[in-house]
């Protein structure tokens, strides 16, 4: 007869029972392949399509489908991201390090007491587990999970919780959990928005119409209860009232579309087309769904759709940026992480650096009496 041998735990090595605590914050964001080569995207792909969250399909069938994907797309899709690697990596990933970087300064002034912040990546490098892992030798007791997606969608958001939760539900000793779902119409993120907005014209001129432009969804997740849609277009409202646009000085659409099936619409690429025989000049485009520029928002906007545009009649398709590490981004994330620690001790006025050493003393001691590692 075989026997279970039961669960098998992450343990904290070497950890040391006076060690003190501290509070920390997951940032976390889609993720990228290591290399713009065919073989380092083959990899990344695997692990992005088979997330059941990502490609709600039965998986045997799903199975075969992928293998035949992955004999053709890797080698295309690493044609795209050479066009926009950078020396220090993708461009997601040079600016999700920028924002992690300007949080934690922003974070360690308004803490009273100590706070880890590190990047995960729900899929590729660096990871979710191995940033648990670093997260997990700092003793970080209370954690905060912070997805960079505004708006929620199960695909994203809760691949991100389901990433998380794979891993704790491995760990000996849980840290305190709390996660933010979504952001999508808070002041502050909508005031970035706007902000970035008015800097492109001011510097440019105003084009003839404002593009928002989210990244798709097959349109059968909307009807079976994902948020997204509505999300993204209530986004796209406060944006324009916050801009004092009228209706038909903006449009949103939804782009990145794969396979047959209907997605959302209107799609991107199409409105693109339509808007430059229509008579439209210039074209203003922002893609308010991504937290970061990344292969979505420098090639398949700035340059894919530029192209759309200009052989339709345009004359010029202008990429507003995302968001990436600007000042008024980084002060909204740490309004928002602070929001949801309140409570917590580290973002407390009475937090104590003594008390914290008092405890660590009297852990100390009892560990020296029981005869456990300090």
């Amino acid at each position: 007869m075989a026997f279970d041998a039961g669960p098998r735990y992450i343990n904290n090595a070497g950890y040391a029972h006076d060690t003190p605590e501290r509070l920390g914050v997951l940032v976390v964001n889609l993720g990228t392949p290591d290399a713009p080569a065919p073989s380092a995207v083959r990899r990344y792909l695997a692990q992005f399509l088979s997330d059941p969250r990502v490609v709600e399909i039965p998986r045997l069938p799903w199975w075969f489908i992928l293998r035949a994907i992955l004999l053709v797309r890797p080698r295309r899709s690493a044609h795209a991201y050479k066009k926009v690697w950078r020396e220090d990596g993708s461009p997601l990933l040079h600016f999700s390090r920028r924002q992690v970087e300007a949080l934690r300064s922003e974070l360690g002034g308004r803490c009273p007491g100590p706070v880890s912040v590190v990047l995960g990546m729900r899929y590729g490098n660096p990871s979710i587990p191995d940033a648990l892992a670093a997260l997990r030798r700092e003793n970080v007791r209370r954690l905060l999970v912070l997805p960079l997606y505004p708006q929620y969608s199960a695909t994203t958001t809760a691949s991100a919780f389901d990433a998380v939760a794979g891993v704790l539900e491995r760990t000996r000793w849980l840290p305190e959990l709390r996660f933010v779902n979504h952001y999508h119409d808070h002041d502050g993120y909508i005031r970035a928005l706007a902000n970035s907005i008015r800097e492109h014209w001011q510097a440019n001129g105003r084009g003839g119409m404002l593009l928002m432009s989210f990244h798709g969804l097959p349109e059968r997740y909307l009807h079976a209860g994902d948020p997204y849609h509505c999300e993204c277009h209530k986004t796209a409202r406060l944006v324009a009232e916050a801009l004092d646009l009228k209706n038909d000085e903006y449009r949103v659409t939804f782009q990145s579309r794969v396979g047959r099936e209907e997605w959302l619409k209107p799609y991107t690429a199409d409105t693109v087309a339509a808007l430059a025989r229509e008579g439209v000049k210039t074209l203003d485009v922002v893609c308010p769904g991504f937290s970061a520029d990344c292969l979505e928002t420098l090639e398949e906007i700035a340059m894919q759709n530029a192209d759309i545009f200009g052989a339709n009649g345009g004359a010029a398709l202008r990429y507003i940026p995302a968001l990436n590490d600007r000042a008024d981004h980084v002060r909204f994330l740490a309004d928002l992480a602070m929001r949801h620690m309140q409570g917590w001790p580290e973002t407390s006025p009475g937090w104590s650096k003594r008390k914290v050493l008092e405890r660590s003393e009297r852990a100390t001691l009892l560990a020296t009496r029981l005869g456990a590692k300090k």
